[in-house]
């Protein structure tokens, strides 16, 4: 049964307001219009909905059935048109962001404090990754954003500048022959060098760097956590190229020093990554706006 849902609305407002006139009314519509439709609404389900009264209409027991559910239906509507001016107000909603481990600890986390201190009633997702995963999570609907090594191939994305980042070359006094010194990534790459997996963005920009100079970079320890890099180079397995932040304290207090090469490192642009043509909600716009 096919029936137009403005029936059930002018059904709706007149059982609740006990009367076709007063419904009228509050529809903006001829009483004409509105007797015209029960009529039609009527006929199409085979039933009295109403006893008309000179002034006001009472409801028969087919109409008190269906005004039970139909007073139902438009409580939810309203309640949901409700939740959708909370989203819309920032009181309510979620946004979905993936981003690596390290990015987020050093360059997001202070991003994320000021939106929830802002928004306290928006839940923040942060789903952590390496940015091939995160790519993946996000083309799959999981995520609404990601903010990860630019740039991304792939025209089912789109994106936008965030920061620059510094990844640089460190290790511990077992390797002191190099400290102070500047070494050509040549003779760097015949140490053994730790580095994250041939699939994350940041080591396939040092693959790039290497072969730009005729190098082919083949590390002795591969990992999936820069913040694992770190602590590789502190027992001295190898030289381990990491993101510069995530070292600093390391070599403020003397645990490790950065390498210096002949040939200056490649800067590391980190963007954010959205799907295109997907709209996105107020809530993740707004968290975009304050990242740039």
């Amino acid at each position: 049964m096919d029936i137009n849902f403005e029936l059930y609305k002018i059904f709706y407002y007149c059982a609740e307001n006990k009367s076709f006139s007063t419904a009228a009314k509050r529809l903006f519509i001829t009483q004409s219009a509105v007797s015209q439709s029960i009529r039609q609404l009527e006929k199409q389900l085979g039933v009295t909905l109403f006893f008309r009264k000179s002034r006001t209409v009472q409801l028969t027991s087919e109409g008190e059935l269906l005004y039970s559910y139909a007073s139902q239906a438009f409580n939810f509507l309203k309640t949901a048109e409700s939740k959708l001016q909370e989203l819309e107000d920032l009181k309510s909603g979620e946004i979905r962001i993936g981003v690596s481990d390290s990015i987020c600890k050093y360059f997001v986390m202070p991003y994320i404090k000021k939106f929830g201190n802002l928004y306290p009633h928006i839940a923040i997702k942060v789903v952590n990754r390496t940015t091939p995963q995160l790519l993946e999570v996000l083309k799959n609907g999981l995520v609404d954003m990601v903010i990860s090594t630019l740039p991304v191939n792939n025209d089912t994305f789109s994106s936008s500048p965030f920061i620059k980042v510094d990844d640089i070359f460190v290790a511990s006094k077992k390797y002191s022959e190099l400290k102070n010194k500047i070494i050509p990534l040549k003779v760097l790459n015949e140490y053994p060098l730790v580095m994250l997996h041939s699939d994350s963005s940041t080591r396939k920009s040092i693959d790039a760097f290497f072969a730009e100079h005729g190098l082919s970079c083949s590390p002795e320890i591969e990992l999936e956590s820069l913040d694992l890099l770190v602590e590789f180079a502190l027992i001295g397995t190898g030289i381990a190229y990491v993101l510069k932040d995530s070292a600093l304290d390391n070599i403020n207090n003397g645990q490790l020093f950065q390498i210096e090469t002949e040939e200056q490192l490649p800067q590391r642009e980190v963007g954010i990554v959205t799907m295109k043509n997907v709209m996105l909600s107020k809530a993740v716009n707004t968290f975009i706006d304050i990242l740039v």
